[in-house]
């Protein structure tokens, strides 16, 4: 049996300008994340039926790939060239639809075990890349880069978009006394709300594609994820925490909703119960908090009062790894 852990990640800065809507006009887009110590793990094992078992939210059972109904799973095995005779499960740490990445994981760690069952070796930013593949352009999902970039190679990453669609890859640069605190002082709270970031991002895409409006806000928080990494890389964590509310005042402002001014009122109370900054992580309409506080119990006393369970969290390094070969 081959078993692929691949983490869930936190956008830090700079999200939404990796919809090629965006970063194909201009300058490109640029944005942070973070990998996390949340995960999606498949699971995949030679059977003796010669047909497809696939485990997930439901099961299916097979002949072959092109009658798979999951769309993910359909084209994983394709890309992937596994014909059958293979049995895969999946199973997450968080619920989809909530902001922290889990179809680009899926896709990752899907494409990493089925590869490893066909002896093939590769690297990060090559799973990544065809992980994009399945998603943007054989599926049209209209989704960004980000999430198969960061679960692929971990950390706590700066990328770089560019109008010709490749991808530059940049750990931030922190001291070790930064990073944990960094570490430390981010904190994740559930909504409880749940919705496909594609259906968002369809929505934005297309504004970004024709809106001038929307094309000068991720302009601005394409300049918000430079100074993120400036002020982390320079150990500013204070200044950095207060750019994660400007950050979600300009996703509130492109995506004005009933659940946003809900997420508003949310986050002003984390802010009045000190957190230095917050934002909604994602783009899928709810999904997680994502606040910075150096004094937590108020916080997270606050959020516990408002019906929010918090989620803890360190960072993941390793990025999309194999854990039993």
């Amino acid at each position: 049996m081959i078993i692929t852990r691949t983490p869930l990640r936190i956008s830090l800065g700079g999200g939404g300008t990796d919809l090629p809507s965006y970063y194909e006009r201009g300058d490109g887009g640029f944005l942070i994340a973070a990998a996390i110590s949340r995960h999606v793990y498949i699971a995949v094992n030679r059977n003796f039926d010669g047909d497809l078992l696939l485990k997930y939210s439901e099961t299916e059972r097979v002949e072959k790939p092109q009658d798979v109904a999951h769309p993910l799973l359909r084209e994983g095995l394709l890309v992937s060239e596994v014909s059958g005779g293979v049995e895969v499960s999946a199973m997450a740490d968080v619920p989809a639809g909530t902001g922290l990445g889990s179809s680009g994981a899926f896709t990752v760690g899907l494409l990493r075990a089925l590869l490893t069952l066909r002896r093939r070796t590769v690297e990060p930013k090559q799973l990544a890349a065809m992980a994009c593949e399945i998603e943007m352009h054989r599926l049209g999902a209209p989704v960004g880069k980000q999430d198969p970039y960061i679960t692929s190679v971990g950390g706590v990453t700066a990328f770089g978009f560019r109008p010709d669609g490749s991808v530059d890859v940049q750990p931030i640069e922190l001291s070790d006394d930064d990073r944990d605190r960094l570490e430390d002082n981010l904190l994740l709270f559930y909504t409880g709300v749940r919705r496909s970031a594609a259906d968002e991002l369809s929505s934005q895409g297309a504004a970004a594609a024709g809106a001038q409006g929307t094309r000068e806000n991720l302009d601005a928080v394409r300049e918000l994820g430079i100074e993120s990494q400036r002020l982390l890389e320079g150990g500013d964590l204070e200044s950095f925490a207060g750019l994660l509310t400007e950050q979600w005042r300009r996703k509130h402002e492109r995506s004005p909703s009933a659940i946003h001014d809900q997420v508003e009122d949310w986050i002003r109370a984390g802010l009045a119960c000190g957190a230095r900054g917050g934002k909604l992580v994602g783009a899928g309409g709810g999904g997680f908090l994502l606040f910075y506080a150096e004094e937590k119990p108020q916080l997270r006393r606050a959020m516990a009062d408002l019906g929010l369970e918090e989620v803890r969290f360190g960072f993941d390094y390793g990025g999309s790894t194999t854990v039993v070969p």
